[in-house]
């Protein structure tokens, strides 16, 4: 099938972009590969120091065996997490299968935001990346692997994961998941019983109720937020297995996967004759094809920063402007919770990732040559695996979905587009995501509310303040303010407005969750309040118009630009939590729209 003209051109835009950038990363590490496998280079107490711990160390040093470094990510806090406490002992043994040994490299810090929502800590939740990259580069500065593996699943681990990945890209890569969690108490449900708690229609009781059966057990939270997005996007560029995104903890298919994992990662270092280092998988096209699948799923608007950032770590630049112009030449294809009933489970089982991957290349949508860890070929992921023998085999996947409520073809999408727009214009540049909102709601002219803090829109609720339709304002949430923690625990108060009839958008300089749905939010407004931006001109009452449909964020005041900049005091979210060791990150972090990132 012949590539879409827009992925083509996109591509090539990338590539244009990127070539001083792209060209200084490939000779960078093609110079940390040239001298062979770098622990040959240690001295014999620097390679004593490295193995003394380890079972037969001198038989690894005399055969020269691959050496696999494992970065992980885990807790038992997050449940995603939780089942990454035993991998290493499972990898040291499956290593040992296939003539290997595997070390624990180091870890990584790893937050839930679940937990943290509207809380101080969810003001380090996106620094955490970054810091998440820097701990990963620490563990791999010691020298001695041949390949790395990253355990990680959630909101910025996976991206920061990627960054260091990027950063040390002569070493073969390969990401391992741990799956989600079973399905529990219906997302819409759970929304639901939220709601009725903000408008006091039931107490604490029945809402820990809801979120418990919810939230139930290890693995993944089954949304299709940020977690889930980070699975999808490891498949679409090729650093997972293929169709081992969304396969339950505690399987013996699971388990297999990762042991097949382990085994594709000692196959693919310089000691062998297939040597694939991860700069090499993660080009243009990779990236491209990452894009491709964030709009066809429908996937967390948290990418938008997130994927600038870890293109970055290897060379390629990429701007609102691609996001855009792909999300308007890929269908939406998938219904997931928030933009539909189903959970990730159900999505799985009416035929997953194989199905999309392999319906996107017949449309032409997505780079197939492209290197993945199976090798040459995005061919490889229209395939899912299946336990026989206790062995893995893959046969070809789903050719048609088994639940056109859930997944449905290139041909017949639920909507012609992806659901993410670039929005401009005199309130600065940010992105919305639409394919929960309603068609009627893609439109909101009304005057604004300006709140300087999201627990001023908690209190203005509480007190009944809300009685027309307007514009929810929510500034000085950017990266230099606070470090631009998601606003995710305004969605019920918003929906709650929306429901009873008013029409409602927000526009901030912060967040959404990933799971952000039905009420118009745009998000990510650049440059931040903060910064003398826009935002911190508005007054309460002047008309916004946000049209979704014209990609454009206006206020209609015809003195907003020689208006004085409200200055905001951000110091009570500069202390406390651990927020005062962020300062550093917070005076030199990069605006939202190149990524959010102090390392990159």
């Amino acid at each position: 099938m012949t590539l879409h003209s827009t992925i083509d051109r996109v591509t090539d835009r990338i590539r244009e972009r990127s070539a001083a950038s792209r060209a200084a990363y490939l000779s960078k590490i093609a110079k940390a590969a040239e001298d062979g496998p770098r622990r040959a280079h240690l001295s014999c107490g620097n390679q004593a120091h490295a193995y003394a711990a380890m079972p037969n160390k001198q038989d690894f040093v005399a055969t020269r065996k691959p050496n696999l470094g494992i970065v992980t990510a885990y807790n038992d806090m997050l449940s995603a997490h939780q089942p990454y406490e035993h991998y290493p002992e499972l990898i040291r043994t499956a290593a040992a299968a296939v003539g290997a040994t595997a070390q624990v490299a180091g870890g990584v810090p790893a937050m839930c935001d679940g937990v943290t929502q509207g809380r101080a800590g969810m003001e380090l939740s996106l620094f955490s990346r970054d810091v998440i990259a820097l701990a990963a580069g620490v563990a791999l500065s010691h020298d001695t692997f041949d390949a790395s593996l990253y355990l990680g699943i959630c909101d910025k681990i996976v991206p920061g994961l990627v960054i260091a990945a990027g950063t040390f890209g002569h070493l073969p890569s390969v990401f391992l998941p741990s799956g989600p969690m079973t399905s529990g108490l219906p997302n819409d449900e759970k929304a639901k019983v939220r709601q009725q708690y903000a408008t006091g229609e039931v107490g604490r009781e029945a809402l820990m109720a809801a979120e418990t059966a919810s939230y139930h057990g290890p693995g993944t939270c089954t949304f299709y937020g940020t977690a889930n997005t980070n699975q999808m996007l490891m498949e679409f560029m090729g650093l997972h297995l293929p169709g081992s995104s969304f396969v339950n903890p505690g399987t013996p298919l699971r388990q297999a996967l990762t042991d097949t994992a382990v085994a594709r990662a000692a196959a693919i270092t310089r000691l062998g004759n297939d040597y694939l280092p991860v700069g090499r998988i993660l080009d243009e096209r990779a990236f491209v094809n990452g894009l491709v699948g964030l709009m066809a799923t429908g996937g967390s608007t948290n990418l938008v920063i997130h994927m600038p950032a870890m293109a970055r770590a290897a060379g390629i630049q990429i701007d609102l402007q691609d996001f855009h112009d792909i999300s308007e030449a890929v269908p939406l294809m998938a219904r997931v919770y928030p933009n539909g009933i189903a959970d990730v489970n159900h999505f799985q089982a009416a035929g997953g990732l194989g199905f999309m991957i392999r319906e996107l290349l017949k449309a032409g949508l997505l780079h197939e040559d492209v290197e993945t860890i199976m090798g040459e070929g995005l061919s490889h992921y229209t395939r899912e695996p299946r336990l026989t023998g206790g062995r893995i085999t893959w046969v070809d996947g789903a050719e048609t979905s088994l639940n056109d409520r859930i997944l449905r073809p290139a041909s017949e999408p639920f909507a012609p587009i992806g659901g993410l727009k670039q929005l401009d214009g005199n309130l600065g540049r940010g992105v919305i995501k639409v394919s929960a909102v309603a068609p009627e709601r893609h439109i909101i002219e009304a005057p604004a509310r300006i709140f300087d803090n999201q627990d001023d829109v908690k209190l203005a609720f509480k007190n009944g303040e809300f009685t027309s339709d307007c514009v929810v304002v929510v500034r000085f949430e950017g990266p230099r303010a606070n470090g631009m923690p998601e606003l995710h625990s305004l969605t019920p108060t918003l929906a709650v407005l929306q429901d009873r009839g008013l029409r409602v958008a927000l526009v901030t300089d912060g967040r959404m969750s990933g799971a952000s749905g039905k009420v118009p939010a745009a998000i990510h407004i650049s440059p931040e309040a903060a910064d003398g931006g826009p935002l911190a001109r508005l007054r309460d009452g002047d008309i916004i118009r946000l049209d979704a449909v014209a990609g454009t964020l206006s206020c209609l005041a015809q003195d907003l630009e020689t208006r004085p900049v409200s200055i905001h005091d951000g110091a009570a979210s500069h202390e406390g939590m651990g927020r005062e060791l962020f300062a550093a990150f917070r005076k030199n972090v990069s605006a939202a729209t190149d990524g959010a990132s102090v390392v990159v």
